[in-house]
């Protein structure tokens, strides 16, 4: 290859970072301008709305993203990961197993709490609409991969407080995280706290969700533990 070869290849390739570089700045913008918009629009936000919000036109929303399916698991990519990495902090930083629960409980109900139309977005809204989001490994895919990660960080502290095998603190860990999304997806939907009223504020809901999870299981196995090694038991609960 001579000289001029090498240079003009390398020119080339140059230019396609610089340009794949640009078009995933570009990219993150329209997210973050999709995630406002369904922040003070809805979940039923069209994508006028969504171009609007990020000073542009439809066509060029198009020219990043095939259709709103597409921008949907853009943004839903966007939120799990920062959920994610929210809920990770709250469990490195805790001092104990169960304040870990509590930590990672609190964080999920402050940040659906905080925009409950990007949450709906993301979990739940049809594409163009406001029903069911459609099935499919596609439409699915970062949510699908959020909860499996939850599953793992939730696993770990109650497998530390009970000592139990990593397959049972897993099956435990995705009974508690499918557990902490359906009281806090009944919670949300239901600003007046359902036909008795009285509703749960989130710090109340969040003691006693981390109490029914604690309590249970953990409970139970803590009795277990105490009834054949009774010391250790006793040890365990200082933790």
């Amino acid at each position: 290859m001579t000289d001029r070869t090498t240079r003009a290849t390398t020119a080339v390739d140059g230019r396609s970072t610089r340009w794949d570089d640009h078009r995933a700045a570009r990219r993150a913008e329209l997210v973050r301008a999709a995630r406002k918009a369904v922040h003070r629009v809805g979940p039923g936000v069209s994508m006028d709305e969504i171009a609007a919000e990020a000073g542009t036109s439809k066509s060029i929303v198009y020219r990043y993203f095939e259709d709103k399916a597409g921008l949907r698991l853009a943004v839903a990519a966007n939120v799990v990961a920062t959920m994610h990495d929210a809920l990770r902090e709250a469990a490195r930083s805790a001092p104990t197993p169960h304040a870990a629960l509590r930590a990672m409980v609190r964080v999920y109900l402050e940040m659906i709490e905080h925009s409950p139309n990007v949450y709906w977005f993301v979990t739940r809204t049809a594409i163009g609409g406001n029903g069911p989001a459609t099935d499919g490994p596609e439409q699915e895919a970062p949510l699908g991969a959020y909860l499996d990660s939850v599953i793992e960080l939730v696993a770990e502290p109650f497998a530390r407080a009970v000592h139990v095998p990593p397959a049972t603190a897993a099956a435990w860990a995705a009974g508690a995280v499918g557990f902490v999304r359906g009281a806090g997806e009944w919670w949300l939907a239901h600003p007046d706290g359902g036909p008795e009223g009285g509703r749960l504020t989130r710090e109340e809901l969040t003691e006693q969700v981390t109490l029914w999870l604690w309590n249970g299981p953990v409970g139970v196995l803590h009795h277990d533990e105490h009834l054949t090694h009774p010391t250790h038991a006793r040890t365990q609960e200082t933790r």
